[in-house]
């Protein structure tokens, strides 16, 4: 018996003590094993496959993708579903398994997805799948758009890379069909579901999300508070199972995830819909968890993403937040059409702006700030309003891929405690942009200065003063205050790649990390 399995087996210990009372041995701690060990139990006994991989989703407590085969079936495999995701590939050659549909590109574009509590049997030439009662369900597949061109490096030396350079297409291909810039407003696809009035009986938003998608979606609050004049919060999903349970009343939830399979954002929307709430989704992978599940919907149209740390979904998913706040001000009529008009060309000029940061010079700074990172062992990440979820990314990019520990901080909090540690050891990247906080930032820069410490600036190219007060200068573009996290973003995703790329980092497939964190 041969068991893949991603997920968690609460039980496992009590399963194992009653294999073991049956004869059953085992050689490691692991939870998977008990499985193997329970299929095999039920073949013993003179069950098929199909019957012995029932008795045993019977007897589990807990989360599971998996995949179950036996010497004695070679052409059959077994699958099931409970809160971990898994798809099937439906090919001319074959039927093949995996997490998510990425991985099975190359073999085929037309996809099953399973749903909680299902399981099916897999045959080369045909599949069936089942409830929890052992029903068959009919199910059509569907056709994902990407390409398995798009899940391949092209060239690049990683992933990670590759998707870093794909962020100026990753704008066109999120927002530019949106744009309807003669009216000043934007129109998303059908799944969005949320009509004018819908969006003028909003009393508040709440976002949801974890790692990087909650940095986005700290982004797209300050976004919706500006453009929409609509108050809200931003929550850490794990966290918000154990709040206060108020009414939901006319608030809507945000939940953000890339891959519409993370396990915490996901157990956070049900709690929301326990209560009365709506929530729209945002996230990159049609038939996905989330997707399926939201009340409304908003696709990235990222293509797929590789590379563990993400890049390109959280560009798209700011970019995908910046025209929600646009529909809200515009339904909310927060924003007239002149507005409008005004914040879609700032995001159409964007593309071509973008070009100086992959250029030659803005690289040789970044590789120069990196040659000195490399060689240090923590540092701080400091912004303030939109450049401080900024300041978080480019801190968790670092940690991630590099293993330096970083961490990102709003700017006004240094002389709360992190200036203590501030020396010329422990540097400072920092965020200093054109807009209401320039001149903070640049107070921010001397203090650190005048106690001997090192400092990497992200700051407009040609900033004199900001340039006087950093030893390394990261230059970007200058743009609209509301757009800039799109450009300062990206320096501190090429810093965290140079610097892992300077110490021999396994910079695709960091270790611990998984690309979708499936389990809680």
């Amino acid at each position: 018996v041969v068991v893949v399995h991603n997920g968690i087996v609460e039980n496992y210990l009590e399963l194992r003590e009653w294999l073991v009372s049956e004869g059953h041995t085992f050689s490691t701690e692991t939870d998977t094993e008990a499985i193997a060990n329970l299929v095999a139990w039920s073949l013993r006994r003179g069950r098929s496959l199909h019957e012995a991989v029932q008795d045993t989703l019977e007897r589990l407590e807990g989360s599971y993708g998996m995949v179950v085969m036996a010497a004695s079936e070679p052409h059959r495999i077994i699958v099931a579903r409970q809160d971990s995701p898994l798809v099937i590939g439906v090919g001319p050659h074959g039927r093949y398994a995996a997490s998510d549909m990425p991985a099975l590109l190359p073999l085929t574009r037309d996809f099953v997805v399973l749903e909680n509590g299902e399981h099916a049997v897999l045959e080369p030439q045909a599949h069936r799948i089942y409830d929890r009662a052992g029903r068959v369900i009919p199910r059509e597949s569907v056709r994902c758009d990407w390409t398995p061109e798009q899940a391949e490096k092209q060239g690049f030396p990683h992933f990670m890379l590759k998707e870093i350079h794909e962020q100026p297409d990753v704008l066109a291909r999120t927002a530019f069909e949106r744009c309807l810039d003669l009216e000043g407003d934007v129109s998303f696809e059908e799944g969005f579901g949320l009509s004018d009035a819908a969006l003028r009986g909003i009393g508040r938003l709440r976002f949801m999300a974890m790692g990087t998608s909650l940095h986005a979606a700290m982004i797209g609050q300050q976004l919706a508070g500006a453009l929409a004049r609509l108050p809200g919060e931003t929550l850490n999903a794990s966290e918000f199972l154990y709040s206060a349970e108020l009414e939901e009343g006319d608030a809507l939830t945000v939940v953000v995830s890339q891959s519409g399979e993370t396990a915490d954002s996901l157990r956070a929307l049900r709690e929301v819909k326990r209560r009365g709430g709506r929530v729209l989704g945002i996230c990159n992978v049609r038939g996905s968890t989330l997707a399926r599940e939201a009340d409304h919907l908003i696709f990235t149209h990222c293509g797929p993403e590789i590379g563990v740390a993400s890049t390109k979904a959280f560009f798209g998913q700011v970019v995908a937040l910046y025209l929600l706040a646009i529909r809200l001000g515009r339904a909310r009529g927060v924003l007239d059409a002149a507005e409008g008009r005004a914040r879609l060309a700032d995001l159409r000029g964007l593309r071509h702006r973008m070009e100086a940061l992959f250029e030659p010079p803005a690289l040789a700074a970044v590789r120069s700030a990196a040659e000195f990172l490399a060689g240090v062992r923590s540092c701080l990440f400091l912004g303030r309003a939109l450049q401080h979820p900024v300041a978080l990314e480019g801190a968790l990019k670092l940690k991630e891929i590099s293993y330096i520990h970083a961490e990102g901080y709003p700017a006004g909090e240094m002389k709360h405690g992190p200036i203590a540690l501030i020396d010329p050891d422990f540097p400072v990247v920092a965020l200093v942009t054109p807009g209401r906080t320039y001149e903070k930032m640049l107070s921010n820069l001397q203090e650190v200065r005048a106690r001997g410490g090192r400092v990497i600036a992200v700051a407009a190219s040609g900033d004199a003063k900001a340039a006087a007060s950093a030893d390394f200068l990261l230059p970007v573009p200058a743009v609209p205050e509301l757009l800039a996290p799109l450009v300062t973003v990206v320096p501190l995703q090429f810093l965290a790649y140079y610097t892992a790329l300077l110490l021999g980092r396994d910079i695709d497939q960091p270790r611990n990390l998984a690309k979708s964190v499936t389990v809680e």
